[in-house]
C-alpha cells in the first residue's frame, strides 16, 4: 500500500500526454482546466509555499512578463498547496509592500490555484517526497491550445526558474508548429532554424551540392535556414502586437 500511495505522489505526465483535468478555487475565481483555456497555450506553473522570499520573487517576475505572456497568446496559472485565504495576503503583500529588482506595485492578475488537498499537485507529479512530502516542487507544464503537454520543466525548493527562458521556449514551440522546423541550442527569434534530416540518400546528395540554395549544410544531416525575425513574430505573437 505505501508503495502504491509513493508511485501516485511522483506521478508525472509526459510530453504528448493530454493534461490532466481538474476542477479548482483560485484567486481569480474557479476554474475548469484545461477547458477554459482552449484556444490559448497555457504556462501551468506550481511554487511551494507562500511568503516564502524565492516564490515571492518569481510571481513578481511572471507578473511584470504577464503582458508579454499574452502577447505570445499564452496564459499564466500558478499553483501552491496553501489555501486561498492565505494566496489572497500574499499577492496583497507583493503589490503593497515588495520592490524587488526595480519591481514594485506589481499586482498579479493571472489565477493561482487552491490546493491544500494537493490533489492537483499529485495528478501533474509536483509532490516529490525526496525534495517535500507537503510542498510542491516549482514545475513548469508547457500546455498547447488543444490541451497537450508540449514541455516540462522541474526544480528543487532552492531554485527560482528562468523566465526568460520559459519564454522562450514558447517562441520556440509556437514557432516549430507553424514553420514545421526545429530550433538549435540557444535559439532565439532571428537566429537559424534547423531543417529535418534528408530522407533520402538523392535528397542528401543534392543538400550537399548546394541545390537548396536558401539552406547552410554543415553535413547532409544539419542543416540550417534563415527565418526572418519580423516573420516569426507576426505569426507567433497576436497581430497587433508591438514587435521589439
Amino acid at each position: 500500500m505505501e508503495t502504491t500511495v509513493h508511485e501516485e505522489m511522483i506521478a508525472m505526465p509526459r510530453i504528448g500526454d493530454r493534461a490532466p483535468e481538474f476542477k479548482a478555487i483560485t484567486t481569480q475565481g474557479e476554474i475548469n482546466f484545461p477547458s477554459d483555456y482552449k484556444g490559448s497555450w497555457v504556462i501551468l506553473f506550481s511554487h511551494p509555499a507562500d511568503f516564502t522570499p524565492v516564490c515571492t520573487s518569481e510571481f513578481m517576475t511572471f507578473a511584470s512578463m504577464e503582458s508579454k505572456f499574452a502577447e505570445a497568446n499564452c496564459k499564466l496559472v500558478g499553483l501552491s498547496v496553501d489555501g486561498l485565504y492565505s494566496h489572497i495576503a500574499w499577492l496583497r503583500t507583493i503589490q503593497e509592500k515588495i520592490e524587488y529588482k526595480g519591481m514594485k506595485n506589481m499586482e498579479v492578475k493571472f489565477p493561482l490555484i487552491e490546493d491544500i488537498s494537493m490533489n492537483v499537485a499529485k495528478k501533474y507529479g509536483m509532490i516529490q517526497p525526496n525534495e517535500a512530502t507537503t510542498k510542491a516542487v516549482r514545475a513548469v507544464f508547457f500546455i498547447d491550445p488543444i490541451g497537450v503537454i508540449r514541455a516540462l520543466v522541474y526544480y528543487p525548493l532552492s531554485l527560482g526558474r528562468n523566465f526568460d527562458e520559459l519564454y522562450r521556449v514558447v517562441l520556440a514551440l509556437k514557432t516549430a508548429d507553424e514553420f514545421s522546423v526545429a530550433t538549435p541550442a540557444d535559439w532565439r527569434p532571428g537566429d537559424n532554424v534547423i531543417m529535418s534530416p534528408a530522407g533520402s540518400c538523392a535528397k542528401a546528395k543534392d543538400r550537399m551540392d548546394g541545390k537548396e540554395a536558401d539552406l547552410e549544410c554543415e553535413d547532409w544531416f544539419f542543416c540550417t535556414k534563415k527565418l526572418d525575425k519580423e516573420l516569426i513574430l507576426n505569426k507567433v505573437l497576436k497581430r497587433d502586437a508591438i514587435l521589439n
